[in-house]
Order: structure tokens, then sequence, then C-alpha cells
């Protein structure tokens, strides 16, 4: 390996290779428009519930329905959070497969510097939740509330700014809520489970087992996958664990590697993991997200309660650890890692991109406002959590588009270099002279 080749692969934030780019902005590109569609169920969630016709609100989000013979009677609310968004943590169970197999964590040396800054990211926010909680004399239960990254509402919030954030800094908020996501559904499922039922249990991973044999053989079609799928979740449900766990972990068994051509064998155009993706990310990001955001997000909102944010211990521990603590950690845990690993940041950006980025990362809206209800089941006490989610990520939002747009022209002139094409062939120029990973197939080795 030459010189140059090493050099390259210690520089942080260095442009992408162009499969990694290409499947970046696949993925981007589509939640960035259901990032726009979670912003405006957001805001009707909180008109509504906030004006004469409240009522209707909360009895369209208490409204139950379903087979109560498989324990499965739940409120609109409920299947929004423990079914809906089962659709997100798959969707998001298949990208972090994508990141361990093909992506930017499949290297370890490469995954330590976005892992370390995401875990201290989720670190030091429940830390300094804990001890707001202690110093004021509050409950510690909303720890793992501002530990979580919202990529969807990230990327609306940059849509809105119309910045041209280089390919680089995106991959590297992606990867922070990737492993976010990861943190969250380990605290969910260790952390947030209830009345254990073993037999349940016991059948859900069997069905994760069959699950597994169906891709190792490469069984393929929908109606194998579906039903099974649906069973997973319902007995995970009714085994006592969060239903959400069930979409993580199908999401990790799917195969995100392409078969290549061998006898009797022809080669994939896709893989399990890229096709389902393809099918249900749309439907996560543009419906799920967002219908959970409609029935989740609404709460009342009153002068007094916002006093509230910042008098409680709890919601200000939510507020602090999303605002203050993601930053603190996600710009610290970077830090320390490059240093320590001797890499050095591109030379054409600076630690302020850094500092956005985790300012940008502090938006925690789904998984805070799931986590938020999981953690303080009293409507009362959600509410103010709630509150505190909706207020801290705003604020992270604000600060975040500050910073950002006073690099907005250098992000621009890096936008520009990374996309010209004077060939015309739909590849950028920059992939096509041998520096930053060529144009390699992104089927793995």
């Amino acid at each position: 390996m030459s010189p140059a080749s090493r050099d390259e692969q210690r520089t942080f934030l260095s442009v992408l290779s162009w499969p990694e780019r290409t499947a970046v902005a696949k993925a981007l590109r589509t939640e960035t428009v259901g990032g726009l569609a979670l912003l405006a169920a957001a805001v009707v969630a909180l008109v509504w519930a906030n004006s004469p016709w409240s009522a209707g609100y909360a009895a369209a989000r208490d409204l139950h329905f379903g087979i109560p013979a498989l324990g499965l009677d739940l409120s609109v609310g409920h299947w929004t959070s423990d079914g809906l968004l089962t659709l997100f943590f798959l969707v998001a169970g298949i990208e972090l497969k994508r990141e361990l197999v093909v992506g930017q964590l499949r290297s370890p040396a490469a995954a330590a510097l976005p892992v370390v800054a995401a875990v201290c990211g989720m670190a030091v926010p429940a830390a300094l939740y804990l001890a707001t909680a202690a110093a004021g004399g509050g409950s510690s239960k909303g720890w793992a509330v501002p530990m979580a990254t919202d990529i969807a509402f990230a990327l609306a919030v940059l849509a809105v700014l119309n910045t041209h954030l280089p390919s680089a800094l995106r991959a590297f908020l992606l990867t922070l809520a990737v492993v976010d996501d990861l943190g969250a559904i380990l605290v969910i499922a260790l952390f947030f489970t209830s009345d254990l039922n073993p037999p349940a249990l016991i059948g859900a991973a069997a069905g994760l087992v069959v699950f597994y044999l169906l891709q190792r053989f490469r069984v393929r079609g929908w109606w194998w996958y579906l039903p099974l799928g649906v069973a997973i979740w319902a007995l995970t449900y009714n085994g006592g664990i969060h239903a959400t766990v069930a979409g993580v972990a199908m999401g990790l068994i799917l195969r995100t590697t392409r078969d290549k051509e061998t006898p009797g064998r022809k080669a994939e155009r896709a893989s399990p993991g890229e096709r389902t993706e393809h099918l249900l990310r749309p439907l996560s990001a543009g419906v799920a997200v967002p219908l959970f955001a409609l029935f989740a997000a609404g709460v009342s909102v009153s002068v007094s309660g916002l006093g509230e944010i910042f008098t409680r211990p709890e919601p200000l521990g939510v507020v602090l650890g999303l605002v203050i603590g993601k930053i603190a950690g996600i710009l610290t845990g970077t830090y320390l890692t490059a240093r320590f690993t001797r890499a050095r940041l591109n030379p054409d950006l600076a630690w302020a991109d850094v500092l956005a980025i985790s300012t940008l990362a502090g938006i925690g809206f789904t998984v805070s406002l799931l986590i938020g209800e999981l953690a303080f089941p009293d409507p009362a006490d959600a509410a103010h959590i709630k509150t505190a989610v909706l207020a801290g990520s705003l604020m992270a939002a604000a600060l975040a588009a500050v910073l950002l747009k006073r690099r907005d022209r250098i992000y621009r002139h890096l936008w520009e270099a990374e996309n010209v094409d004077e060939n015309a062939d739909d590849i950028p120029d920059i992939y096509q002279r041998g520096t930053t990973g060529g144009t390699e197939s992104q089927d793995g080795p």
C-alpha cells in the first residue's frame, strides 16, 4: 500500500468511495422527504392537540381495535408506536447490517471513530440527565430519552436550510444515527421489558431461526416472509419485549451482499436487504414515522408548561442532554479518537463542521418520544417529557442552522467540486482519478 493510500485511510471525513456515496445518497434522499412529512405531522399534532378540537385528538389516539384473542387489542397510539415503528427499526437494522458488511463500519479501524463518537454521544447526554435529575431530586427513569438522533428530522432541517453539506458529513451524521438506533433498541430491549412471557419469546426466537434459514438457503418470495414477520412481531409483543426489537432482529438477519454468478445460480442484481429496504424505506419514512409523530407529539402546550421544562429536573435533564450533552459527547469522542488513532481531519473541513454535525445530532425526536412514553407511563409525566423533547430538538435544530449557514459557502464549494462531471457519464470526475476508492462494485469482498 502506498503512502498516499495510507494517508487517505487516516483522513477523517474524506470523500466517500463511489459505491458508498451512492448508497448513502439513496438512503438520505428518502429520509429527507420523510423528514419533511415528519415535521408536518408534528405541527399538525401540536395544533390539533391545542385547538378547540383537542378532545377529538385524544379520542382518535386512544381508539382501540385489533384481535383481543391474540393479545393485540391496542389503541391507535400503540399501533403506531409498537406496530408502525417496527418498520422504522427494520429499515434501521438493514442499514446497520449494510454498514457492518459493506459500509463504513466494515473495517474496525474506519469504524472506531464514528462508533466511539456515537457511543459518547449517547453516554454523555444520559449522564447529564442523571446528574440533573439527582441535583433536583427528580426521577432517573428518563436517562435514555436524550440519547437518540433523529436522522429524518435532521435531514429535514438541512432541506429547509438548503445547505450543500458534503457527502462525507452527511454520511457521518447517518452513521451516528445508525449506531444511535442500535443503542436505542438495546436500551428498549434491556430496560423497558415487562412481565416476560417465556413461551411467546421462545416462539419469537424460533421464528427468527426460520427467518435465518430461509435467508441461508436463498428462499425468495414475500409470501414466506410477510406472515412469518408478522408472527415474530406478535410473539415478541406478547413476550413482554417491545415489538420494535423484532424489526431490528429481522433487519440484521437479512443478507446485504449480492450472490455472484456460480454454476447453477444466477448473479443477484440486489441483495434481499437492498430489495426490502427499497420497498420499506419510503413506507417507513413517509408513513410510519409521520403517523407515529402525529399521535405522539400532540401535547398540550402552555406558558406554565413551558416554564416547567426549565424548573422540573426530568424535562430539564432531557433538554440539557439533547442540546449540550450531544455536542459535548460527539465532539469529545471524535477528537479523542482522532487524536489517539493519529487520524487527521479532512483539510478542506474544520472542527467547526464536526461541531455543527454534533449539534444537528441533538435532534432526538422520534426515538426520544418513544423512550419517553416507555419511561414515563403516567400521561402527565409523559407530556412534560414530550414537551422537553420537542423544545430540545427545536433548540438543537436552531443552533445547528446558525452553525451550518455560517459555513455554507465552503460547503457549496466542496459540493460543486464533488459533482463536476465534464464527460457527462453520470459519475463525478473526482471518482475517476484513482484517489477516492474508484467505482468498484458494492457487492463486497
